[in-house]
């Protein structure tokens, strides 16, 4: 006659489950050193259709996609820099083309340097601000006490000292004390590089 198991009987039997089931997870471990034990399992054939990316067919034309888009950029930003040019260039001659003539006429018949140099200071604008065209902004001031008209000549040289370009500006009916800052600029390519000089300056 069989007697039935008691918890101490049974704990024996727990004790060998237990053993089996570490020595077979520490037999599956990477027997490097530490703490711990990791289980490694079988990867599963991956899911293709569950990817995200591009193709490097698609990652080609992207690419060719790209360089062409740069390139209209450019091109554009080159075209929209000579309309600036152009735009500088008609606004500066829109507003200067009568005094100008009027002060290549006055400046016909002086000899020298004129008698107003002293009264003309010149600085050159950044390509960035005029759209690539070479200008020079004047400053003529009227030093003495009564209202004054100015024309002044502007000589464009090479870096062999030749005049290349020569422009004209004026300033008409300055107050004492006043001054005006006209705008000559230069049509000449941007090689080589010139140098612009202060020819004649007078008062009348």
């Amino acid at each position: 006659m069989h007697r039935p198991l008691g918890p101490r009987s049974r704990l024996p039997v727990t004790a060998v489950l237990c053993a089996a089931a570490t020595a077979a997870v520490a037999g599956c471990g990477g027997g490097g050193g530490g703490g711990g034990s990791s289980v490694r399992t079988t990867p599963a054939t991956p899911h293709t259709a569950s990817f995200t990316g591009t193709p490097p067919s698609a990652l080609a034309s992207a690419a060719s996609s790209a360089v062409g888009s740069a390139r209209a950029s450019a091109s554009a930003a080159a075209s929209s820099a000579s309309a600036r040019a152009s735009e500088f260039e008609a606004s500066v001659s829109a507003e200067t083309a009568r005094s100008a003539a009027a002060a290549q006429k006055e400046l016909k018949n002086v000899t020298g340097g004129g008698n107003a140099r002293s009264e003309v200071a010149m600085k050159g604008l950044p390509a960035s601000q005029t759209g690539g065209v070479r200008a020079v902004v004047l400053t003529i001031t009227n030093k003495t006490n009564q209202k004054a008209s100015y024309a002044v000549q502007v000589d464009f040289k090479n870096p062999d000292g030749q005049v290349v370009e020569t422009r004209y500006v004026g300033a008409e009916n300055l107050e004492p004390g006043h001054s005006d800052q006209p705008i000559v600029f230069s049509r000449s390519p941007a090689e080589p590089r010139l140098t612009a000089v202060l020819a004649k300056a007078q008062r009348y």
